[in-house]
């Protein structure tokens, strides 16, 4: 018997059910020669300090560093884990052949991986690597399967990421607690401390400084009204008040005259794809929507088989793909006007899109062709986006013309640029798009900046015009949105606004695009940071922590980004998972060392549960007792349940991640 084995019972199902594996028995289906069983996510997990030794279960500085030797897993503590663990043991111990048909990422390879490690596997084992959960993708996985051991560097690079979260996790956690907490005597929580966590707490804490320790200055910008036309001084801004003002008597009483009019023809091509992170970007933008619940939706959409796999970092296509996408595109039936000026033309092939050397596991985000009416209102919006991109990718560029007047008034230069759109090209696709909060701010810059039209000016001209000295401020950088921090945490904390440079920095971005939603929610859990419409601040307790933390190791996105790149090296065979684990062991131990030898008598206060609930925009109503056995606002296929210390959809064993914490008086 064949044994495949999926991450979630939805999955196990569509697969079963193309396999011809139609009987279902409790933890999995069976038929036409396969038996398809399940995981729910992770079943196991490293152990924990008590399971290696008992004098690691009391939390001791003398204790420290703890380095296990070696790692050991262990299963999760669960019922209904240990329930169903027990049935894959048993498949996998009767199967001749086993194939992992998890997720086809680092995550998934890991998780698979440990079951099979903790039941014992000793059978050939293959792995089913697919982008989408269409049919059609499985049917084609399955002919074209491929040997597990392919794949044994993604796993080291998981194996590496969990050992690495797990010392510098559980030994900076209670080396921090016990040294500067209050934890010991009971006055406070842990000080949580982790190996992404808190740099990216590093970054809303440092922003948060500069903020506040900002000094606005006073400048003046000079400029005129010719022809209903506001002209702005070439000499930019002036610092000093009287010399702005011997500068605007200069030009008072005197003519405008035209020096110079240039137009420039140009081109913008269309945006690129999805990766999540610039989904997860643009959903806050557009939506308010939380990274974490971004994630819950398109990872819905992706099991729903209307989008191919979202948790990937390239925002471009292989070039197989390409003889696919009319296919895909005739697929798209809601959005047939937008297709019409596609028919019967060959479809653009872009570099920046089809590109083959950027693309390693998996390809942008884009959909599979299929359309489901089964899509909550949330889940639509987040299509919509993805549908959208992928259509415009194929549309001409928009073509410009941007036409520049410079002016000269007594010896003092002035400017005015503006853009005119000659074809729109790819704009037509998001002409209809619902607008927006967020794109009604946009589109008034656009309308400000680059949609200016300006009157036919000639070389030479002059006339009357109305001059003015207008006072202004500087102004501090902005507050992190989720948006923003998500940008940082892909650049390490560098401010980049050019795709290009920024896809270049990915390699050493902090966290991965699976797991920076996480890292979020955590920090917010930790009560570490807080929330005021859409910008991120740090409470007092994670100001504190972040000041009492003095290894750049522990803090530094940078440095903390090039253990990122190492990990990725890991998995494409040009770094040497064992170094990187003893580099982390010396690491830790070097903190432990450094920590300890600290005199002074430091501790960090911690932020009371009663603190301000973050707001968060929502699309449901909050959670609370009353609702409870209510239809669940995420899958709409389960219903609220309540669970120890939070609300839950009855249906989180079938793959709806939907969970609210309780609220605390």
């Amino acid at each position: 018997m064949i044994v495949c084995i999926a991450e979630k019972p939805s999955v196990a199902r569509d697969i079963a059910h193309v396999l011809g594996a139609n009987s279902s028995h409790e933890g999995y289906m069976e038929g036409n020669g396969y038996q398809v069983t399940w995981t729910f996510g992770h079943l196991c997990e490293l152990k924990y300090p008590e399971d290696y030794t008992p004098a690691w279960k009391t939390w001791s500085l003398g204790a420290l560093p703890m380095i296990p030797q070696p790692f050991g897993i262990r299963l999760k503590q669960d019922k209904g884990i240990e329930k169903q663990f027990r049935i894959i043991e048993r498949l996998m111990k009767q199967a001749e052949r086993i194939i992992n048909c998890g997720d086809a990422g680092q995550e998934g390879e890991l998780i698979q991986r440990w079951v099979m490690q903790k039941a014992g596997v000793h059978c050939p084992v293959q792995r089913l690597w697919i982008s989408s959960l269409t049919e059609e993708s499985i049917r084609d996985g399955f002919q074209h399967l491929k040997d597990q051991q392919d794949y044994h560097s993604l796993y080291e690079a998981g194996l590496c990421r969990a050992i690495g979260d797990w010392l510098l996790g559980m030994n900076a956690t209670r080396l921090y607690t016990l040294k500067y907490g209050r934890h010991s005597n009971r006055q406070g929580p842990p000080l949580s401390i982790g190996r992404v966590q808190t740099p990216t707490l590093a970054l809303i804490v440092n922003r948060q400084r500069e903020i506040e320790n900002f000094k606005p200055e006073p400048y003046w910008v000079l400029a005129t009204t010719y022809r209903e036309t506001l002209f702005t001084a070439t000499k930019g801004k002036f610092l000093d008040e009287e010399k702005a003002q011997t500068a605007l008597r200069q030009i008072e009483g005197h003519p405008f005259y035209v020096t110079d009019v240039q137009s420039k023809k140009g081109t913008e091509a269309p945006p690129r794809l999805f990766d999540l992170t610039s989904l997860q970007v643009e959903c806050n933008r557009k939506f308010g929507y939380s990274a974490d619940l971004t994630l819950s939706l398109i990872q819905c959409l992706y099991e729903k088989k209307v989008t191919t796999y979202p948790r990937v970092d390239t925002t471009y296509l292989s070039e197989d793909i390409y003889p696919k996408c009319k296919g895909i595109l005739n697929g798209l039936k809601d959005y047939h006007e937008l297709l019409l000026p596609l028919r019967g033309k060959p479809l653009r092939k872009r570099k920046k899109v089809f590109d083959t050397s950027k693309v390693t596991d998996h390809h942008a985000i884009i959909p599979t062709g299929q359309m489901s009416a089964q899509l909550t209102d949330a889940e639509r919006a987040v299509f919509d986006l993805v549908a959208r991109r992928f259509v415009a990718v194929f549309y001409p560029d928009c073509e410009f013309t941007t036409t520049t007047v410079l002016g000269d008034v007594s010896s003092i230069g002035f400017k005015v640029t503006g853009k005119h759109i000659v074809l729109p090209g790819w704009r037509d696709v998001f002409r209809n798009e619902k607008k927006t909060e967020a794109d009604n701010d946009d589109d008034e810059r656009q309308n400000q900046d680059e949609e200016r039209l300006l009157p036919e000016f000639v070389k030479g001209e002059n006339g009357a015009h109305r001059p003015q000295l207008s006072k202004k401020m500087t102004t501090p950088p902005k507050p992190y949105t989720e948006a923003t921090l998500l940008r940082a945490m892909e650049t390490a904390g560098k401010t980049v606004d050019d795709e290009s440079l920024r896809e270049a920095l990915k390699e050493n971005g902090i966290g991965r695009p699976s797991t920076r939603a996480a890292i979020i929610e955590t920090l917010f859990k930790r009560h570490y940071i807080d929330k005021q419409r859409k910008s991120l601040y740090a409470t007092p307790t994670g100001c504190q922590l972040i000041d009492i933390i003095h290894e750049d190791l522990l803090k530094s996105a940078e440095l903390t980004g090039i253990w990122e790149k190492k990990l990725r090296d890991i998995e494409h065979h040009q770094y040497d998972s064992r170094t990187f684990i003893d580099d982390l062991k010396t690491m830790v131990t070097g903190i432990v060392n450094q920590v300890l030898s600290d005199n002074t008598h430091r501790f960090v206060e911690s932020t009371p549960d009663k603190a301000a609930p973050r707001s968060r925009k929502k699309t449901a109503p909050q959670p609370a007792d009353e609702l409870v056995g209510k239809s669940c606002p995420l899958c709409h296929k389960g219903h609220i349940i309540k669970g120890k210390s939070a609300y839950g959809c009855s249906e989180y064993r079938n793959g709806c991640s939907f969970r609210q914490p309780f609220q605390k008086d």
